[in-house]
C-alpha cells in the first residue's frame, strides 16, 4: 500500500468480534474482539461463523500502520510477555444491532493508552499472530535507533545564597512577609 508518509509501511488489518449473549439484564449482548487476521480482505460485519449463541463477524479491514517515528512504541511492545495489537472500538449510535464500530488498529501501547484515557471507546488487546510480529520487528529492525542515555549536569550556580521570594524590598518590616497576620483588637 502507498502511504503518504515517508518511511512508514501499512499492512490491512482484519478484526473479528466475537457476540455472546449478555449475563445481566441490562445487556442483551457481549462484544469482545477475538482475533484479527493480517492481510484480510474488505469486510462489513460478514458473520464468519456461528456456535449456538456465539457468532464471530469478520466485522472491519481496516490499515495497521507503522511509522518511523513510533519505533520505540513497538519495541516496548514487542518486549511485552504477550506481544500485542490494539483494537479501538467506537460506539455506532446509529444501529442497535451492532452496536460497536471498529475505529483504529493499532501496535503502539501508547497510542492505545491514550484512547483508554476517554472512556468514550473500548480498547481490545489482541495477541500478535506470529507473521504480523516477524513483519513489525522487521520494521524495528531496519528503522529503530536506540538513543543513548545523557545524564543531564547540574550547572555550577547557587541558588542556597540568595533569599529570593522573602520579602519586598520596597517595603521595610521587621520579619518576613510569611508570618501570620495579627488580630486587630475591637473597641466598644
Amino acid at each position: 500500500m502507498k502511504l503518504a508518509y515517508p518511511n512508514a509501511q501499512s499492512l490491512p488489518l482484519g478484526v473479528v468480534v466475537r457476540r455472546t449473549p449478555g449475563v445481566t439484564r441490562w445487556a442483551k449482548f457481549a462484544w469482545t474482539v477475538s482475533s484479527v487476521l493480517p492481510g484480510a480482505a474488505a469486510a462489513d460485519w460478514k458473520v464468519m461463523r456461528t456456535e449456538g449463541d456465539v457468532t464471530e463477524f469478520h466485522a472491519a479491514t481496516l490499515p495497521l500502520t507503522l511509522y518511523v517515528s513510533d519505533t520505540e512504541a513497538y519495541v516496548h511492545e514487542l518486549q511485552a510477555r504477550v506481544p500485542s495489537v490494539y483494537v479501538v472500538l467506537r460506539q455506532n449510535e446509529q444501529t442497535d444491532d451492532l452496536p460497536w464500530a471498529v475505529a483504529l488498529v493499532t501496535a503502539s501501547p501508547y497510542e492505545a493508552q491514550d484512547y483508554c484515557d476517554s472512556a468514550e471507546e473500548l480498547v481490545e488487546k489482541i495477541p500478535m499472530p506470529e507473521g504480523l510480529h516477524s513483519w513489525i520487528a522487521s520494521f524495528v529492525d531496519t528503522y529503530y535507533e536506540e538513543e543513548a542515555f545523557v545524564k543531564r549536569r547540574r550547572d555550577k550556580t547557587r541558588v542556597d545564597r540568595v533569599d529570593d521570594g522573602i520579602g519586598d524590598a520596597r517595603i521595610r518590616q521587621a520579619s518576613d512577609v510569611y508570618r501570620a497576620p495579627r488580630r486587630k483588637e475591637v473597641s466598644s
